[in-house]
Formats: C-alpha cells, sequence, structure tokens
C-alpha cells in the first residue's frame, strides 16, 4: 500500500516556505539535478502542462535571463514578473495547437519538459491511456520542435502501453531514464520519462 495522501505534506509545506507556486516544483527540480547539463544558462525551453507555474520557476531561474521560457496549460497561469517566461492558454489535442505554439515563439526548443496529466476517471486503463496520449504529443512536439541534443521530460502514468511509449523515445533520444521524484505522492502512478540528447533527424531520401 502507498502512503495516504496528505494534502499538507512536508513538500507542501517547503513549497510554501520557498514562495513556489506548487509542491510538484521539487520533481523538475530533482531532474535537472540529476542530470545537469539537461537545461543549461540561455536555453530555450518548452513547459506543457504548466499550471500553475511550479515548473516555470524552476526553469526560469535554469535558463536565466538569456534564456526563454513558454509555459501553456489549458487553465491560466498567473503572470510572471520575468520577461523571459511567457505563458498561454492554450490545448495541446486542439487541431490549431502547433499553430497557436509556433505563434507564441517559433525557434528550436533545448528542452521540452510535460507535467501534463489527465483528469482521472478511477478507470485504471481510461487513465493510462488519456496519460500517454498526453505524453504522445509532448514527444511529438520535442521530436518536431527540438533541436539535436535537446531534452524530453514527460510525466507519465505506468502501465498500459507504457514500454511501446519508452520505446519510442528511444527512437528520439540517445539515452532514456526514468524517474519517480522524491517529491512523488506515495500511492501515486506516475513516473517521468527522461530522453537525454535528442538524435539529428535522419536526412531526408532524395
Amino acid at each position: 500500500m502507498g502512503k495516504p495522501y496528505r494534502p499538507k505534506d512536508h513538500y507542501f509545506q517547503k513549497a510554501k516556505q520557498e514562495g513556489l507556486r506548487a509542491r510538484s516544483a521539487f520533481k523538475v527540480d530533482e531532474i535537472l539535478k540529476r542530470f545537469p547539463g539537461s537545461v543549461k544558462k540561455g536555453a530555450a525551453v518548452l513547459d506543457l502542462g504548466a499550471a500553475p507555474g511550479g515548473f516555470l520557476q524552476i526553469l526560469a531561474d535554469a535558463v536565466g535571463m538569456n534564456g526563454r521560457v513558454i509555459g501553456v496549460d489549458i487553465a491560466a497561469i498567473r503572470p510572471f514578473s520575468q520577461k523571459w517566461v511567457t505563458t498561454a492558454v492554450l490545448d495541446v489535442l486542439a487541431d490549431d495547437f502547433d499553430a497557436k505554439l509556433a505563434a507564441l515563439y517559433d525557434g528550436p526548443y533545448d528542452a521540452v519538459i510535460s507535467d501534463m496529466a489527465p483528469k482521472t476517471s478511477g478507470i485504471k486503463g481510461t487513465d493510462e491511456a488519456r496519460s500517454l496520449r498526453l505524453a504522445g504529443k509532448a514527444l511529438e512536439v520535442a521530436a518536431t520542435r527540438g533541436r539535436p541534443g535537446a531534452t524530453f521530460v514527460a510525466k507519465v502514468f505506468m502501465g498500459g502501453d507504457f514500454e511501446a511509449f519508452r520505446d519510442e523515445v528511444r527512437n528520439h533520444f540517445e539515452e532514456v531514464k526514468i524517474v519517480r521524484p522524491e517529491a512523488t505522492r506515495g500511492a501515486s502512478m506516475e513516473v517521468y520519462v527522461v530522453g537525454l540528447r535528442r538524435r539529428a533527424p535522419a536526412p531526408a531520401a532524395t
């Protein structure tokens, strides 16, 4: 049995003390520390499922004022004072998502990070499939908009077609790691799939 969910747990209190918008900030902070160089100063980073902005706070510090962080979610995100952080309300599964994302920032990304999760139904197989659909969209963005050498991080619920998704990440990245950050709640099925060093796309056949 996992630990019971305690809304006012250690990480909740720590986030409050440190002025972080969400306890989830500690998850991305741990991932960046475990893989030094995965997000560098001056990098352009996309944060999918960014509300309320906990990941964005960590990423904004990681890239610094010469970097660029784009955060999108279906929920509005309270604006940031840092000028290098841009937020927008976008639905990643909408037909016009790619065009709207390009309008925000049309350059390549050095990292694509997704903390997206579906509204859970309580039906294990359904929730796993919805989670993988969101992670698959994040991987599609990383594969099309990530520069060679880029980093990919996506939250996924374990189970279902998880292995197939991990294999797909391996097709695009030189190294793939599975991370369950310490701040993850005890009963949660979530893990983060980390893709390191995006492979350069194969040249088109002539």
